[in-house]
């Protein structure tokens, strides 16, 4: 085999390499979901007007010197449309469970009885209705900003690579569409829940 055969051969296993380089995406597709779970999290709190469990899921009672979630010390049901029955498993964190949820400031009326607590939703009204679709579309805002961001922090590394010279041109692209593709998905994402939190608002 002569030098410039040599050679040649040499340019196709390059070829062949760069062109089975992939970029490592499990980085972003972490952050996409994220921020899916931190937008899934805070439609959770944005209230509608059902009597909804996971609306309490972010009080916290302080128990025996420790914050816990209601969840964690007590029972918490569906007892109408409008009303969640919350049972202590020990009666005398009854005040404190309640102190908890007013604290929160969820728009929550709390009655006790001798069974536990009462947590009633009151009925919304037309303009508290399109208040908390405002709310939710710039919560759905907010989690595009931060998609936005990690996707430039990307694309920014892909093209440090290429000019790097750790990746080729055309696999700069390449990823580039990857990328895409996947901002593309999540985005959709968050439009579907965005659009079932505003079909539950409206309801």
């Amino acid at each position: 085999m002569d030098f410039w055969q040599f050679l040649l051969q040499l340019k196709i296993v390059f070829k062949i390499l760069v062109a089975n380089m992939s970029y490592n995406f499990n980085p972003f597709k972490q952050k996409i979901k994220d921020v899916t779970e931190w937008l899934q999290m805070e439609f959770k709190g944005i209230r509608t007007g059902r009597a909804t469990p996971t609306l309490l899921d972010g009080v916290e009672v302080l128990s025996y010197g420790a914050r816990m979630a209601i969840n964690q010390v007590g029972t918490i049901s569906v007892e109408d449309a409008k009303t969640l029955r919350v049972v202590p498993w020990d009666a005398s964190q009854v005040k404190e469970i309640e102190k908890a949820i007013t604290i929160a400031n969820l728009g929550l009326s709390v009655v006790t009885d001798d069974k536990g607590l009462r947590v009633i939703f009151p009925d919304l009204t037309a303009e508290r209705r399109d208040s908390i679709i405002k709310i939710a579309r710039q919560r759905l805002e907010d989690a595009k900003i931060s998609l936005r961001q990690e996707r430039d922090k990307v694309w920014h590394d892909i093209q440090e690579k290429e000019r790097a010279k750790e990746i080729a041109e055309d696999d700069k692209f390449r990823f580039k569409d990857e990328m895409e593709k996947l901002v593309i998905e999540a985005q959709k994402k968050f439009e579907e829940m965005t659009n079932k939190k505003e079909a539950e608002i409206k309801s």
